[in-house]
């Protein structure tokens, strides 16, 4: 343990306290472990991850975050951004500590969120997901309005809900909701 404690502790952490949000900040002063676990609707992937221990982000555990949430129309893989995985955690663990969240969308290529926006009247030029930055998913089991109110309440960021197509849209710009 003492190797491991070593190795987290060495890590670069991906951004400094400094310039993390209220959110991310609270989660390095807590000295537990934060698990993910999703499945990624579009390719079939689970995974369950550490992704913060010893009040650090994991770099590898971002890394296999970062794959499983690509955009899977061009299997772009980009960075996406600690405090929204921040966020989910706090959203699924209001509704139990083994949760698996689903992934409807990630991380979208500027072709892919092209493409998409010109189909549908719901897909923002400018998104979010282009970014690394924002995330639609549901957990399954768990009544959308719920998840909607939990990712509200938490007043971190943009939360949209599509009744229609059963997600909820959490990002980390700015606070809004839809």
């Amino acid at each position: 343990m003492n190797q491991r404690r070593s190795f987290l502790k060495k890590s670069v952490a991906v951004a400094s306290a400094l310039s993390m949000p209220a959110l991310a900040r609270a989660a390095v002063a807590a000295p537990h472990e934060r698990i993910l676990r999703f499945h990624n609707t579009h390719t079939g992937e689970s995974l369950k991850s550490v992704f913060w221990a010893e009040g650090q982000f994991i770099p590898e555990a971002l890394q296999d975050i970062n794959k499983l949430l690509r955009d899977h129309r061009s299997n772009t893989i980009a960075t996406i951004d600690p405090a929204l995985l921040l966020l989910v955690d706090k959203v699924a663990t209001q509704f139990g500590s083994n949760n698996v969240v689903h992934i409807i969308s990630g991380y979208r290529s500027p072709e892919t969120n092209a493409k998409l926006a010109a189909a549908s009247g719901g897909v923002a030029r400018h998104s979010m997901h282009l970014e690394g930055k924002a995330i639609d998913l549901r957990i399954p089991g768990k009544d959308l309005k719920h998840v909607h109110k939990a990712a509200l309440a938490l007043k971190s960021g943009g939360v949209g809900y599509y009744h229609d197509s059963q997600f909820v849209h959490m990002d980390t710009g700015r606070v809004r909701h839809w």
